[in-house]
């Protein structure tokens, strides 16, 4: 299944965990796995705390510090710091699936991390059951 997620602003962290749960629900799958994977260089997929937004506030300005935008890269587009916080984050996150859900902890969301919008990105829901 394919989801499209508009962001708003240049950075953030858009919760997705409904949409993927939804996913997940009417794959009909109870048991397996579930891989959410965007589709672009400049835009991961992580699964974080959902309940005190001064994390991803945090995890943001974490990774600006460690990756600025304007550092001297050397990329046309100017956007090299997006590209290189989205190979830091990675594209995809697996998680178990289990009583047709995704299985997170009780804090957990899944985030798609936008770095270079706004824009409307796609990710790309994939169920697997465990039934051999």
């Amino acid at each position: 299944m394919r989801l499209e997620v508009r962001s708003s602003r240049r950075e953030e962290l858009l919760d997705i965990t409904a949409r993927v749960a939804e996913a997940v629900t009417s794959s009909g799958v109870a048991d397996g796995v579930v891989v959410v994977s965007s589709t672009h260089t400049t835009a991961g997929i992580t699964v974080n705390e959902n309940a005190d937004p001064d994390v991803v506030r945090d995890v943001l300005q974490g990774l600006e510090r460690i990756v600025p935008r304007d550092a001297g890269w050397r990329h046309v587009e100017g956007n090299s710091d997006a590209h290189l916080k989205t190979s830091i984050l990675g594209v995809s996150v697996t998680l178990p699936v289990q009583l047709g859900r995704p299985a997170l902890g009780t804090w957990q969301a899944i985030y798609l991390a936008e770095f270079d919008g706004p824009r409307t990105r796609k990710v790309e829901v994939t169920v697997v059951s465990g039934a051999g």
